[in-house]
């Protein structure tokens, strides 16, 4: 259970980045002129963002090298929320605050248990450990049959 928790979470997560990024692939000058508007950063970058921010979530979301990705997300989502929203005296920008916070947590979740190994990872021990029990039972069992028993039919004597 807690295996397919880790798998919707890392999905939603993944997913909050893919759309946001979409966003600002699809209307670039709106997203240049909030940057210009609200940081230091040139309105040049929000093309370079928005893909950024699509391509991480699909890699976090997929599950191939959540660590990388999660790590890179989290310094996204630091610096976005110190750049875009300081103001934290705006209930505003203090909620949008608060939920960036709570994004590099559960980012942070995902860094400490890296991908929780997929359902194929564990299949594929589990046979093999299933495949070296057979082995081993049928090594046993040739190793019974090729061992000869001599039973002595004489009757015993009272001494």
């Amino acid at each position: 259970m807690a295996t397919i928790a880790a798998l919707i979470g890392r999905i939603l997560l993944g997913a909050l980045f893919v759309f946001a990024g979409l966003g600002k692939v699809m209307d670039p000058a709106g997203t240049a002129a909030y940057m210009e508007a609200e940081s230091p950063f040139p309105g040049s970058l929000a093309l370079a963002v928005g893909v950024f921010e699509i391509v991480a979530g699909l890699v976090l979301a997929s599950g191939f090298m959540t660590r990388i990705a999660s790590v890179a997300l989290i310094v996204f989502t630091a610096l976005a929320t110190l750049f875009f929203h300081e103001r934290v005296t705006d209930q505003a920008q203090a909620a949008m605050a608060l939920k960036n916070l709570a994004v590099i947590g559960g980012l942070l979740m995902v860094f400490a248990y890296g991908q929780v190994r997929g359902q194929v990872g564990v299949w594929r021990e589990r046979d093999r450990a299933h495949d070296a029990e057979i082995k081993a039972a049928r090594a046993e069992g040739k190793a019974e049959a090729t061992t000869t028993v001599v039973h002595d039919d004489r009757p015993t004597r009272p001494a």
